[in-house]
């Protein structure tokens, strides 16, 4: 079975586009996947959004955290597919949203669950790209597949997560992920 893990960085905020409803135009800068059959990461420059898709559409299940509210809505902005219909995903923060009762960020789940949080914000990012840094953009978000990959991993093992809740309380929430 081949896992994809993917996730990608955008050019615009939802500010310079004129709203969160506007997300197909706020354009990839860079997306990321990781295969489990492959054992790799692959880098797709914007210029290379259509060979992404495809390897999204190859995959067996695609696994992302808020892919399909976000991710796939950017990239609805390169092609006519609805990804949502077209893709097998888990979007792991639709589960979580579930057990918990509320959205949690993928950094709170992640320094909850493995001690390790992100490198930088999804702001930080576009900052890098519209300074041409997009060496910086690519490492951050295999950064962000690498920790997305490593969540659920070890929620299919452990069914359960953790997370830090606003009082600095630890919270487990149960999950029922398979490998």
């Amino acid at each position: 079975m081949d896992i994809v893990y993917f996730d990608l960085e955008t050019q615009r905020t939802a500010n310079d586009v004129g709203g969160w409803d506007k997300k197909h135009e706020m354009g990839m800068s860079v997306g990321v996947t990781f295969s489990s059959a492959e054992n790799k990461y692959e880098i797709f420059p914007e210029s290379r959004v259509d060979d992404l898709i495809k390897r999204l559409q190859r995959a067996d299940l695609v696994v992302g955290y808020n892919v399909i509210r976000f991710d796939y809505e950017v990239l609805m902005g390169y092609t006519v597919l609805s990804l949502p219909e077209q893709l097998r995903t888990l979007d792991l923060l639709v589960d979580i949203e579930k057990s918990a009762g509320h959205r949690l960020k993928l950094e709170d789940v992640a320094q909850g669950t493995l001690g390790v949080g992100k490198i930088a914000e999804g702001l930080d990012a576009i900052r890098w790209w519209r300074e041409g840094r997009v060496l910086d953009v690519a490492e951050y978000c295999c950064f962000d597949v690498k920790v997305t990959k490593l969540v659920h991993e070890y929620a299919a093992a452990n069914k359960e997560l953790f997370f830090n809740d606003r009082f600095g309380r630890k919270q487990r929430l149960e999950i029922q992920w398979s490998a």
